[in-house]
């Protein structure tokens, strides 16, 4: 701040000149770095956090996956080859042979099979869904997570402003500390009051400095670990901005938790819908072409072949009523979840409205107490000017004005970090 208070003599210097504009440039710029929302810090921390880099890595594996599944339209192609020993195959008889008819007992092979799926019963189909239920599965279960986060964030956030209410008020309390030792020490010097006296607000003075240190330590302590989340370094100079108190008018739950549970019966109807498909009969179209050596001269060295195949396997049967109950428990589950959830939340909420409602009927005393603390403070200082009353009651009522203006302020935070709260279990 030296900058703003350079004589008119300095600033005729050139070097001055540049220290001046090179000060008045960086340093509105240092203050704006310093100072934090409670929502920025939120984005930064959900941009931070691990946990968001599994986003991309299931979109991947989903979309692999459902690219692996489309090509099971795709035409099968086998190659094979082989070589076989086998037995005489004919009882070729004398005048077969004298007609020069001979088998084999060997012979090497090479085969191309091709099979196209002409109906595959919807297994395809939902195979796909499948896959997208899962990632939405997985997709949801992230949110929630990064919606604890913010609840973490947000406690921390309204911490560290707790922390300044206090740290505002032992200032100001220092400041009457002094105001009276010098009061104090103007007595003695009249010879109303004794050294005895000025050891007691000293005492004072030393106790405030060490609550002071311990506040500030604390604070240091909970900004690290917020600058932790948010991936910033972050020190006593970091300044963090008051919320502006917003009352919900809805009180419509719309957690991230209830989008879970929701994509959970999302993967079990795709999980039922697969269980249909596989009493679906599948139809396939096939080709062959095949090439040997000769076994006999009667055979041609090529074969090609071609056509449909049907097929209905009927073993789903058998686990079918077991594969439909164990899907209906996992129904019930998902929705016992969701009813303790809600029944949870409910309990928050209503707890949360009645300290609301607490707060602000402490905040209308805390005014009137802050007032009356005040008119006492006075008059005890002006009665300890007369000679009336002794230092200790003094200190006594000074130090009743630092508690009741910290109380209204922690009441007031406390009020704010209330809304915040219940606008988080509501998500609104």
């Amino acid at each position: 701040m030296m900058c703003f208070v350079l004589s008119l003599q300095q600033l005729n210097d050139r070097t001055m000149k540049k220290k001046l504009l090179i000060c008045c440039c960086v340093l509105p710029l240092q203050l704006w770095a310093q100072s934090l929302t409670l929502e920025a810090c939120k984005q930064r921390a959900e941009a931070n956090y691990p946990v968001v880099s599994q986003y991309r890595l299931i979109e991947l594996t989903r979309d692999f996956t459902l690219e692996n599944a489309a090509k099971s339209w795709l035409p099968q192609v086998a190659v094979s080859v082989s070589g076989i020993a086998f037995t005489d195959l004919l009882d070729v008889s004398g005048p077969m042979k004298q007609l020069g008819i001979d088998t084999k007992n060997t012979m090497a092979s090479g085969m191309v099979m091709l099979n196209q799926n002409l109906y595959d019963g919807g297994q395809t189909r939902t195979q796909r869904q499948m896959v997208r239920a899962q990632a939405e599965v997985q997709h949801r279960q992230l949110a929630v997570s990064l919606y604890d986060l913010n609840r973490r964030v947000e406690q921390l956030y309204f911490g560290i402003l707790l922390l300044d209410a206090q740290i505002k008020h032992t200032r100001l309390l220092q400041e009457d500390l002094t105001l009276s030792r010098k009061t104090v020490e103007a007595m003695l010097k009249a010879g109303v009051a004794n050294q005895s006296d000025v050891d007691v607000v000293a005492v004072e003075q030393e106790n405030s400095l060490q609550l002071l240190d311990t506040q500030l330590a604390s604070r240091l302590s909970y900004l690290k670990m917020l600058g932790l989340f948010v991936g910033q370094s972050l020190g006593n100079d970091t300044r963090l901005e008051m919320p502006t108190a917003l009352e919900t008018s809805s009180r419509e739950v719309l957690r991230p938790e209830l989008s879970y549970y929701q994509a959970r019966e999302g993967l079990l109807n795709a999980q039922r819908k697969q269980l249909d498909s596989r009493l679906m009969p599948t139809l396939k179209a096939f080709g062959m072409g095949a090439y040997h050596t000769k076994v006999t001269d009667l055979m041609k060295n090529g074969m090609l072949a071609g056509g449909i195949t049907f097929s209905w396997n009927i073993g789903a049967l058998y686990t079918r009523k077991n594969d439909l109950r164990r899907l209906d428990v996992d129904r019930q589950q998902v929705e016992s979840e969701r009813a303790t959830f809600l029944f949870n939340n409910s309990l928050e909420v209503e707890s949360t409205e009645g300290n609301i409602a607490m707060l602000k009927k402490q905040l209308v005393h805390d005014n009137e107490i802050v007032r009356l603390r005040e008119q006492i403070r006075d008059k005890s200082e002006k009665k300890v000017r007369l000679g009336t009353e002794s230092v200790n009651e003094m200190l006594r009522d000074i130090n009743a004005v630092s508690k009741a203006r910290q109380q209204r302020s922690t009441h007031e935070i406390r009020l704010i970090e209330a809304f915040y709260a219940l606008r988080t279990n509501i998500n609104q």
